[in-house]
């Protein structure tokens, strides 16, 4: 399959099911409430990174661009229509990543909604609690790793496209035309993406060690999430939340 068809697909999935909780109150209230529990535990998770001179800007990075609770509609919606263009106008491994990043935003929201439909079997539980349930009864675990797996490639990509000569002056000549046709929003991402991992690679090893402290510590979650006893789960959840709210407080 072409990657421009990969791309609209990917992204035509995702609106189906955004769609879906569109209709559903009480689902998209659940929803909201899972995505943001992921953000809040990535926050606590990477309280070190998130406050680090080298690390904060892609830690930040993947947090609102990965792991994030915000409404990605807009930015789907740019990227499926520019998805032949995309193919057309960047380099292959350019276009690699896309693709990927596509098909990660997918699973991600199946693995998110599917969650978020156990967590409505699950009222009055802590929310930690109820986390981890909703984790265990959704299993999926190869879809899991595949996540992990599909993150790390990605910044690894974004590691190595850094040094392709002229691409980031190609992005920064394609500012003011994505501006004007109403592709600001995947512009802002193509460019900060870049422009962190850009600053990231200066440095001799960061790239690398970022993304293996990534892969260490979700790979814990993943074990933990699955194979830990259900208490000893929900109180390391648990911890890893009050983490975010003592930093803030």
């Amino acid at each position: 399959m072409q990657a421009s068809n990969q791309i609209r697909e990917s992204i035509a999935r995702v609106v189906a099911l955004r769609q879906t909780v569109a209709d559903q109150p009480d689902l998209a209230l659940a929803l909201h409430t899972v995505k943001h529990m992921q953000a809040q535990r990535f926050a606590g998770t990477y309280q070190d990174l998130l406050h680090s001179a080298s690390y904060a800007a892609c830690a930040n990075f993947f947090l609102e661009e990965l792991y994030g609770a915000k409404n990605f509609a807009e930015r789907d919606a740019q990227f499926a229509r520019i998805a032949g263009a995309l193919q057309h106008t960047f380099p292959e491994p350019v276009v690699a990543t896309a693709v990927a990043l596509a098909e990660l935003h997918q699973l991600t929201e199946e693995l998110d909604l599917a969650m978020a439909l156990n967590w409505q079997l699950q009222p009055g539980l802590p929310d930690a609690q109820a986390y981890v349930m909703a984790w265990r009864n959704v299993g999926r675990r190869d879809d899991r790793l595949w996540q992990l797996n599909t993150v790390l490639r990605i910044g690894e990509d974004l590691g190595q496209l850094t040094r392709k000569p002229g691409l980031h002056f190609m992005l920064k000549m394609m500012r003011k035309p994505a501006q004007l046709a109403g592709l600001g929003s995947l512009q802002t991402f193509l460019e900060s993406g870049f422009n962190h991992f850009a600053g990231l690679a200066r440095k001799q090893g960061t790239v690398s060690s970022f993304l293996d402290t990534v892969k260490a510590r979700e790979s814990s979650w993943i074990t933990c999430l699955f194979d830990t006893s259900a208490p000893a789960c929900v109180t390391e959840l648990s911890q890893t939340l009050a983490l975010v709210g003592t930093n803030k407080g």
